[in-house]
This record gives structure tokens, sequence and C-alpha cells, in this order.
């Protein structure tokens, strides 16, 4: 039997959903207390422990009907809506003031513009705890001076899947390193007074499917893995959580008592409130019982039928008053149950911006650097090509609940920012390769002839057009319409080109590919036309004042004049720097890891005609590269806010050292990752899917099974070089302490970040990854400098998580630990015996 098939068969032995979690059914229920540990809390987060609170909530629950108790546990509609994601009414006559709560991973998304920061997976690249710490204050302040009380970040969910759609919105695959930044995160959001919501909880790693997969994991693979960054966060005293969509270990997990009630609160004590997701809800005696606090965005479950249940004796009473005790004494903690709470903070829009470029170079990737192609000097600084649509239109954020809309004199193109820092004397020329937006049909194409590019559609109209066009010869269109309110309904020979099922809600429109410069949603379809006549309707319906779309069009040809142009510009340049995107959403997974439509023999294109090509990624996750070993450079940009043009020009000019590196695995194979070409493991069968990996998450995975990835976790590269030497392994106290020296070897000041790796323990019997990471320090230093650096590796590190006792047990005997830059550039090794507390 393989060790795949083993795994397998032992997860469906395990069966349930408590003994996979550790709690069995016997692992006590702790419940939440407002005292010493709300204290702790409260000082680990920023927020302050208020006296008396225990005694005001009390007061408060003893005057709260049963109605009011039930309108504090679900969302409602804002009555003055400032563009957030819910809202949950307040009891006006006991001052218990409304709650407003908004997405923000990357910066918070309301109506109004804010501070669009690059995505937490561009933070979490610059291994930098005190960086996100930044990162989550910037945001707090924001959230707070926009009206809202709570924020739905961060995204704890580790990248397991590189074809997830929401890998740009998360940290990282590794479950150490998750875990150190999202509790900064969490600490730095709290210390602006908003109340930090983590989520998905749990194994939400993946869209396909997610709102009914049932993802099936054993105990030790979800302490070792997913658990990890949840149990952070909670340790450094989050307000909520959010439950996920998904059934973990066969229930779903907003009514999954041993995830909510037996983990979180008994075993990890958390004292806030669990919310679900948007529609998460699937019951409402279970879903309370099991320990869910409030049903978002509305009380389907948890507003009439809550109070039917309560009535009829099903739910008891104290169970509501404990969810709404939960909700209010979170309040309190964070002051919104005050006679006069602190006045919320103006925006500081320069702060935001300094921070957004800061973290945006910090988390600069340099994936490749062929004969010093970066930074660009000399010759290659004077005479530039940018090649890609993505070079002249900023790409900011990726869609969906993550998107946002930074302010109007933000967000400058790349293209400016080359030709502003490469001078005046440099000459800095600009072609498409591919177009995004379309052309408009061309004149006298259609029968009759109708101006489709541009049409107002007045509040309460309609406007239709019904026709036909002729093609002499089979071709291949990409149809696209751009839209402001309703979507128009564009039909080709009688089928509808844009139906709704094609993507995901219109609330996940965003993105570069999802709108276009003037802020018109966008949607293209691609299609093979025959040669002959075809039928073409569009329909549109006003709805806002002032309502438009367009309906435009690239060809086989189109596509072939862009790439020709740009050849033709790249011949004439010394050097290339070439932007390549992928538009990744919330409500989607990705088909494949390479990019979209034609950027890769875009790249290929223009490659061969000049070598001295850099690929700039604007890209979510990993990305497949066959066109790699033709590239002089590839720097890894992902989605880096509205700061990102300025950081991305600094990089390529080397006035800052590239500084980020990778958090997760970019394969060489797509059928040789961690869920690989198994459907069981992704995404799924039968709407089951088992972390049959186990413990092997990530960079662990491709240790265990000696695959060779395209590039390695931790991988980066820097404009000088490193020398690592002088490491020493010994005991200290109940770990071990690592100490080594980091020399810089080059003629520039740099950047690196140094990282530590163990080996598994003799003594456990237990599944151990073969290098497991266990600490990092990210350092700068001047050329011809070095620097000492010590880890200690606590308790905690050396131990592995033991389904027998339902523990941690420390991996006692003789523990390799290696010391390099990434997982397979490893130069020091060396070892230390780590024995049993008090021996």
């Amino acid at each position: 039997m393989s060790e795949a098939v083993s795994r397998r068969t032992a997860i469906r032995l395990l069966g349930a959903a408590g003994a996979a979690l550790g709690a069995g059914g016997c692992v006590p229920q702790v419940p939440p207390r407002a005292g010493a540990r709300t204290a702790a809390r409260a000082s680990a987060a920023g927020a302050t422990a208020r006296p008396g609170a225990g005694a005001r909530v009390d007061a408060l629950l003893e005057r709260l009907t049963l109605e009011e108790k039930t309108t504090l546990l679900h969302g409602a509609v804002d009555p003055a809506p400032l563009g957030q994601a819910g809202y949950v009414p307040g009891v006006p006559r006991l001052g218990i003031p409304p709650l407003r709560l908004a997405d923000g991973p990357a910066g918070v998304r309301v109506a109004r513009p804010a501070t669009a920061l690059p995505a937490p997976v561009m933070l979490a690249s610059a291994f930098d705890p005190a960086l996100a710490r930044a990162y989550g204050r910037v945001i707090g302040r924001e959230g707070r001076a926009l009206g809202q009380d709570v924020l739905l970040s961060p995204m704890v969910n580790l990248i397991r899947t590189p074809y997830a759609g929401r890998n740009f919105e998360t940290y990282s695959e590794d479950p150490r390193l998750t875990a150190d930044l999202v509790a900064e995160v969490v600490r730095g959001i709290q210390d602006e007074g908003l109340i930090a919501t983590v989520k998905h909880f749990a194994l939400n790693n993946q869209e396909k499917g997610r709102d009914t997969v049932d993802a099936v994991a054993t105990e030790q693979t979800l302490h070792e893995t997913e658990l990890r960054g949840f149990e952070a966060a909670v340790a450094a005293g989050a307000g909520s959580v959010m439950g996920a969509y998904n059934k973990v270990n066969g229930t779903y997990a907003c009514e999954n008592k041993p995830l909510l009630n037996e983990l979180l609160r008994g075993r990890w004590g958390f004292d806030g409130w669990v919310m679900s997701d948007w529609q998460a809800t699937h019951s409402t005696v279970a879903a309370v019982t099991a320990g869910l606090d409030m049903e978002m965005p509305t009380g389907t479950h948890f507003g009439d039928p809550l109070r039917e249940a309560v009535r009829a004796g099903s739910v008891p009473e104290h169970a509501v008053d404990l969810a709404v005790r939960r909700v209010l004494s979170t309040m309190d903690r964070f002051g919104l149950l005050e006679a006069s709470p602190a006045p919320r903070p103006a925006r500081d829009p320069a702060a935001g911006a300094a921070l957004a470029r800061r973290v945006a170079v910090a988390g600069a990737v340099l994936l490749r650097n062929e004969k010093a192609a970066l930074p660009l000097t000399g010759a290659a600084a004077s005479s530039l090509a940018v090649i890609g649509p993505t070079g002249q239109v900023p790409f900011v954020s990726g869609g969906g609940s993550a998107h946002v809309v930074p302010d109007r004199d933000r967000a400058a193109s790349p293209l400016a920012a080359i030709r502003a820092r490469a001078g005046k004397g440099a000459e800095v020329r600009h072609a498409l390769g591919e177009d995004l937006y379309g052309r408009p049909l061309p004149a006298g194409l259609l029968t009759p002839a109708a101006a489709l590019d541009d049409q107002v559609v007045d509040a309460g109209k309609e406007h239709h057009y019904e026709g036909a066009f002729t093609l002499r010869e089979a071709d291949e269109w990409t149809l696209l319409v751009h839209y402001t309110g309703k979507r128009p309904d564009v039909r080709l020979d009688g089928e509808e080109v844009f139906p709704v099922q094609q993507g995901v809600a219109e609330y996940f429109a965003g993105g570069l590919l999802g709108a276009a410069p003037d802020g018109l949603t966008v949607r293209r379809r691609t299609l093979a036309l025959a040669p002959g006549t075809h039928k073409l309707t569009v329909g549109a319906h006003g709805g806002d004042p002032g309502a438009r779309f367009r309906l435009r069009h690239t060809t086989r040809a189109s596509r072939a004049a862009d790439v020709a142009e740009a050849v033709r510009v790249a011949a004439a340049a010394h050097s290339v720097v070439l932007f390549a995107y992928e538009d990744a959403t919330e409500g989607s997974d990705r088909t494949g890891l390479g990019l979209p439509g034609g950027q890769a023999r875009l790249i290929e294109a223009v490659a061969a005609v000049n070598p001295r090509t850099t690929v700039v990624l604007n890209t979510s996750s990993s990305t497949a590269m066959p066109w790699l070993a033709r590239t002089a450079a590839v720097l890894q940009m992902y989605y880096p806010g509205q700061e990102g043009a300025g950081a991305t020009a600094a990089v390529l000019f080397g006035d800052a050292d590239p500084g980020g590196r990778l958090t997760q695995t970019f394969p060489a194979d797509e059928r040789a990752t961690p869920v690989g070409a198994d459907p069981v493991r992704y995404p799924g069968v039968g709407g089951r899917q088992e972390y049959s990996e186990g413990v092997h998450v990530g960079h662990r995975w491709y240790d265990a099974e000696r695959v060779a990835p395209l590039f390695p976790f931790g991988h980066g590269l820097s404009y000088t070089t490193w020398q690592y030497e002088k490491l020493t392994v010994r005991p200290r106290g109940t770990g071990l302490r690592v100490e080594f020296t980091v020399r810089n070897t080059g003629r520039r000041a740099g950047t690196d970040v140094a990282q530590v790796y163990l080996g598994p323990s003799p003594d456990l019997t237990l599944d151990q990854p073969v290098r497991a990471l266990a600490g990092y320090r990210r350092i700068s230093l001047a050329p011809g400098r070095s620097q000492r650096i010590a880890v200690d590796l606590d308790a905690r590190t050396l131990s592995s998580w033991d389904p027998g006792p339902h523990a941690w047990v420390v991996g006692t005997g003789r523990r390799e630990v290696w010391v390099g830059r990434s997982s397979r550039e490893l130069p020091l090794r060396a070892a230390a015996v780590v024995r049993a507390a008090g021996r």
C-alpha cells in the first residue's frame, strides 16, 4: 500500500469530526471569562480592558428583550450605508450602537477611497513581523476613520493549492510564517481600536465548491498546518472569528461544535464572538448550540427562527444570552459601549501611501537575474521599451472583497514611474502587446449600422439593437462589454455571450480585468466564429442616471498586430521591461498556472528579439513559466497596491534591493504539487476533499517527495552577494539556540532573509517534515559588513502534535538544523541533542 493510500485510509477510519480535532467529545468546554483572560488579550492587542465591563454587560443583558437580543446576533440592511460589507443594528434605547463591518485584507473596502495596500501575500514576502504590525495599524486607523467598527480580516488560511483564487489575500504555505505575521496584523488593526475578524475558520483553502465541500483532515494535520495561524491570532487577542463556508470532517464549519466550542473556546480560550461567512449559516439550533454567535449578512436563521426556537424550548435562552454576551463584551473591550466613545481619527493618506510603498519594496521578489540584467543602469536605463497593458494601467489589487479603490491622485502607472525615474535624457517607449479593453466594432460592419461603442441609457429606459455582421473567413473574437449599472444582455446567434453563471457575483467585480480605466465594469469572452453571417442583439436597461455601456472586440488580426508592434518597439530598445498579469478574484479558482490570454506568446516573441527582457509579474500566486529561459530577469510584484508603480521603478533601477522572498513554492510542473493530479486532494470528489498530504504542506511536500520546484519557498535574489558561516547550535532552556554569521560580500547595500530549518526527532513515531521552517531574520547590511544572528527555537517549535494525548509533545533526540537563503539553498548544517524537560 502506498504512503498516500495509507494516509487516505487512515483519514477514512478516523471518521468523526471530534476525533479529527483532538476533541473526541472529551475535551472539556471552557466557558469564556471576561476577567483575567480578557485583560490579557486586550493588552496583547492594544485594546483596553475596562473597569466594570462584566457588570455593564450583565446589566444590559438583564434589560434586553429576546427580540433585542437576537437583533444583535444577525446582520440587517444599513439605513445609512457607507458601502461596507455588513451591518448589525444596535439597541438605541439601551445605548448599544450598531456595528459596521468592512472587508479589508489589503485596505478598507467601502464607498469612499481608501489606501490600497499591497496584497497580504506581498506583505508576507518581506518576512517581517514588525512591518506586518505597521500594515495592520494603517488599516485599523483607516477603518475607524471611514466609519467602520469591525474589519473582516486577516485571512489566515494556508496556501495549499496554487489554483486557489484567493491566494493573494492570504500569507503563505508555511504554518509558522503565517502564524507570526497574522498575529502582528491582528495586533496592528486592534492597536487602532478596530475589531479584527480572522477568517475563514477553517480549511477554506479553495474557491471551487467552497460552499459545500467537505474538507477532511487528521488531527495532527489540522494542528500542525491550518490551525496554527488561527491559534496565533486568538493568542494575539483577535476580537472576532469568521466561520468558513465549507464542512470540516463532515460538519459545516459554522455549526461545528468541535471547532467552535471545544477547540476555539475550550482549548484556546477565545472569548470574542464567532460570525458566519456571508450566507454560510445552515441551521438555527445546530449552529447556536455549536457556538456560532452571529449570522451574516441577514437573519434567515438567527432572526425569527431563533426566537421561535427559544420559545419552543429547542434553544435555551441562556445560549442566546451567551452569544450576546460575547458580542457585547467585545464591543465594550473596544470602547463601543462607552457613553462618550473615543472620537474617530482622520484619515492619514500620506502615511498610508508611505507604508504602501514600503511594503511593496520590501515584498518585491527577484526570481531571476541573468548577467546582472537588473538593476537598470547605463544604456539599459536610457533606452527602454515598456511593454504590456499593466505597464500603462496600474495593477493595484486583486478582485473580490479584497479590491480597494485608492484616492484619485494615487496609483500612477508603471510607465509614468519608469519615465520619471529614467529622466529626461532617456528614451522610454511603450507598446501595448495585448489589448485588455478591446476596439470599437468597425464602421460598416453591422447591418443595420449602429454605434455601440459608447451608449448612454437613461434611467427607466431601454436600448435595443438587433442586427447582423458577416465574416469572410473563420476568426477568433474576444467580445467585451463595458458597463455601469445592470449588465447588458448581449446575444450572438441567439446565445447569451455573458451569462450570469459565467462568473461570480457582481460584488466580486474588481481588479484590472474587472474594470476599465474609467471605472466601467468589464466582461469578456473569447469565441471561435465560423465564416458567414452572425446575428447580434444587444439589450440594455437604464437604472442609475447616466448608465453607460460599450461593446468592443479584438480579433486574431488585431492581436497579431499588437504583438508585432511590441516586437518592433522591443527590437529598437536596449532593454525591455514587460509587464504580465493575472486577475485573480474571490469566487473562482484559477484553471491553470500559465499567464492568461496570449501573454506567453508575447513574452517569447519579445525575448526572441531582445534577450535583455525583464518580466514584471502582477500575479496572484505561483506561475508557470515556459518562457523563463528566454528572459534576462523576472521580478514578482504580486498585486502591489496604489504605490506599486513607484516601488517597481525603485527596484528595477536599483534604488532599493529587492527585499522579498517567496512564501510559496513555484512548481516546475503543474502535476507535481502537494495536491498534484489527485482530484481527491483538489478540488475533491463527490463533494469530499482529503488533506492526505498530512503535515507535508507546501515546501515540506517538495522535500518529502524529492521534487525539484521551479523556485523554492524562501527564494529571492539580491543585487549583492551573501555568505553564511560559523553555525553553532546548542541547548538553551527547553529549546535550542541557533547562531550564525551573515556577511554582505558584494559591493552594494542589501537585504536578505536568513532562514532556519529544523529536522525531525528520531524519538517520535509521528509523521514529521524532512525540514520545517523554524525561524528567520530579515537583515540589511552595508557592503563588507557582517552580523551575528541568534534564533531561539522554543519547545513549541521543537514539538509535534500527538493525537494520542491530544497535545504537543517535544521531539527529543538529535535534531538537525539547516541555515541558508531558501528551503533549497542551505549551506550551513549542524545538530544538537534535545532532551526531555527535567533531564
